[in-house]
């Protein structure tokens, strides 16, 4: 996703006057746009450094649906109003089959090893940011049983 991308559409929401896509969109911008200056880089952020942060602020929506209390109805709603805005912009993730694909053909040798540590840290400097952790780690478990 180009940072420009994303000031395109906050403009779009503005237009349209839907201040909840807005707000949410303009979260995502200036993450985007923080993340660029943190690294350096605040002229010309990468594609690579604006999916950081949009999937960064993807796992805190979440975090925040999840300990959200069951009866704050009005809460849980905008909660997952601004997850499935953000969700729109976010990086296509891989699927199970896909990471194990991956897993099995790149580092075939390192699960011969067994070693779920090595085979973590090699993985997730691959795949890092083109799939969820969470599902990496239950893949690898699953392997190197």
């Amino acid at each position: 996703m180009q940072l420009k991308e994303l000031q395109q559409a906050m403009i779009a929401a503005m237009k349209a006057k839907d201040k909840e896509r807005k707000d949410a969109i303009s979260t995502l911008y200036g993450a985007a746009k923080q993340l660029g200056i943190d690294k350096g880089c605040r002229e010309e952020i990468p594609e690579d450094l604006v999916n950081q942060a949009i999937l960064g602020e993807l796992k805190a929506i979440k975090e925040q649906i999840d300990t959200c209390p069951k009866d704050r109805t009005e809460l849980l709603e905008q909660f997952n109003f601004k997850k499935s805005v953000i969700e729109e912009f976010a990086p296509k993730m891989l699927s199970g089959e896909e990471i194990e694909k991956v897993i099995k053909e790149k580092f075939a040798d390192l699960l011969l090893d067994g070693n779920k540590g090595s085979i973590m840290k090699a993985v997730m400097g691959e795949l890092k940011g083109k799939a969820d952790g969470k599902l990496i780690n239950e893949i690898v478990g699953k392997l190197t049983k």
